[in-house]
């Protein structure tokens, strides 16, 4: 039977202006009170590899879920996933919350490059990987990711490789003053020291490439057969890992394995960041005359860093480093 139309009100009419809905927006989201946590162990094109915080032999890929908006996740981030959490072949979960990171490491390409990056979130220390020789130390990248790794709350920690070719002897007087961990591996010895700082913590390995940082990996995970290669004749070393990973270690723990780098920009770090990673010279600060930026002459004069060091060799070095880092945050080339 036909229902005749002039009894029929607005309920029982969907009105639709013009092409839009007239059902109203929200901005309600979903709770998701289903979901699991995860950490991110791998990224790749748009998709995160997951493990569930209840299966730790678990691997699923997840996307990133519409109402997250622009945000996104690394390696080490703490995250809710939903949806299809198998992990079987062709399966996709969704990524629905990130959890507050309680620490962050970060570079910039150099010094002037505005854009940050995000290496890995929540490692509980930073492992910076440098060789003795071939290629030779270099203070001036580990000063740079000492300070990102104070600036971003991981504890530092000092590995010194090829200690066969070399002894650290040099390397590690000029840190004697820091309240930092050094290990010291060999070619022909197992890293033993560095097996047992890395057991049980979520640790981030930094390094250049060619330092043996991928063959530390390889002996601690037999099964993650990270890409290694030789130094070349100039002293370089060729890339190898080309992107950051986390791997299990047997005793427990993770380790991020990261792409060797040229540089350590610093351009997210303030002038304050890069004095707070310089422990044993910020005391001496409280003695500088106002305005004073601790370049050293003929930059500034009075400054407090440098009594603090006249007597000490070792300060004397670790304050030229502190001053190098200052000058490039202010712009000023060296000579």
């Amino acid at each position: 039977m036909r229902q005749d139309w002039q009894h029929l009100d607005e309920s029982d009419v969907r009105v639709r202006p013009g092409r839009r809905s007239s059902r109203p927006r929200s901005k309600n989201r979903p709770e998701h009170a289903d979901a699991r946590s995860a950490m991110v162990v791998g990224v790749d094109r748009g998709r995160w590899t997951c493990v569930l915080d209840s299966d730790p032999e678990s691997r699923i890929t997840a996307m990133r879920a519409r109402e997250l908006g622009r945000k996104s996740a690394v390696i080490g981030d703490r995250v809710d996933v939903i949806g299809d959490l198998s992990g079987k072949p062709g399966t996709l979960a969704r990524m629905v919350r990130v959890a507050r990171r309680d620490s962050v490491l970060r570079r910039t390409a150099d010094d002037t490059d505005p854009y940050e990056r995000v290496v890995v979130a929540n490692a509980e220390q930073l492992v910076i990987v440098c060789a003795l020789a071939a290629p030779q130390p270099r203070a001036g990248f580990i000063d740079r990711a000492l300070v990102a790794a104070y600036a971003g709350g991981l504890r530092p920690v000092l590995c010194l490789t090829k200690a066969d070719l070399k002894g650290p002897e040099d390397v590690v007087s000029t840190y004697a003053h820091l309240d930092l961990p050094i290990v010291v591996t060999r070619s022909d010895r197992a890293p033993d020291a560095l097996r047992e700082q890395l057991a049980g913590r979520v640790s981030a390995l930094v390094g250049h490439s060619g330092v043996g940082k991928s063959t530390l990996i390889n002996i601690l995970i037999p099964q993650a057969r990270r890409v290694t290669g030789e130094v070349s004749a100039i002293g370089k070393g060729r890339h190898t890992s080309t992107s950051a990973v986390a791997l299990p270690l047997p005793d427990g723990g993770w380790a991020v394995d990261t792409p060797g780098i040229r540089s350590f920009g610093l351009a997210h770090v303030t002038s304050d960041d890069v004095l707070d990673a310089f422990p044993d010279l910020s005391d001496g600060a409280e003695d500088c005359p106002s305005g004073c930026r601790h370049l050293g002459a003929p930059h500034d004069s009075g400054c407090g860093l440098e009594r603090l060091s006249e007597a000490d060799p070792a300060r004397a070095r670790r304050l030229e480093s502190l001053r190098r880092l200052l000058r490039s945050h202010a712009g000023i080339e060296e000579e």
